[in-house]
């Protein structure tokens, strides 16, 4: 039988690799925490910083969040993401929180307000573990233009090690 500590990081390496569905299962089924869920989270992005995904990282609001969304669950309050750690895209506002739009020419803007995207995956008890880069004002669709450097694809094909583009996000509305 493995030691404590292997069988932690056992379980803390698989939480990483739950759906959003299988992990607010686990949630409420008290198998884990949300905050053991969001320190998962912020481990693996810790191992993965050269791939240059997140602009600003939130490990200190991500922990606080978790803490509050298990105070929710306990109480049987849980939103529809209670304790579900994601990145939101810089383009969003996110109160207190470098807002760029991974642009120079909004450098050092932290809005005192929080976007109506943001505002309702906070209503819905989701956690924020930083800001996501992506293509300036989301020009572009391959990840390459953001003010921050372009985000790594660590994925190759089977028959080259040419790098690959990460792509991009579909914009909601208009498209």
């Amino acid at each position: 039988m493995p030691g404590h500590d292997e069988r932690e990081k056992h379980i803390m390496t698989n939480l990483t690799a739950l759906t959003i569905a299988a992990a607010r299962d686990g949630l409420k089924k008290k198998q884990f925490s949300a905050l053991e869920l969001t320190e998962a989270y912020l481990a693996a992005m810790e191992k993965a910083r050269i791939l240059n995904a997140y602009i600003v990282e939130t490990p200190d609001q991500a922990r606080a969040m978790a803490r509050a969304s298990d105070a929710r669950l306990t109480k049987g309050e849980a939103g529809a993401l209670e304790g579900i750690p994601l990145g939101i895209k810089d383009l969003f506002a996110t109160k207190g929180v470098h807002t760029q739009a991974c642009s120079h020419v909004l450098h050092n803007f932290k809005p005192e307000y929080d976007s109506t995207v943001v505002a309702n995956l906070w209503r819905d008890g989701a956690v924020m573990l930083g800001k996501l880069n992506m293509d300036e004002f989301a020009m572009g669709s391959s990840n390459e233009t953001s003010y921050y450097g372009n985000v790594i694809n660590p994925w190759r094909r089977r028959t080259s090690n040419a790098a690959l583009v990460p792509g991009g996000t579909a914009q909601a509305g208009g498209h």
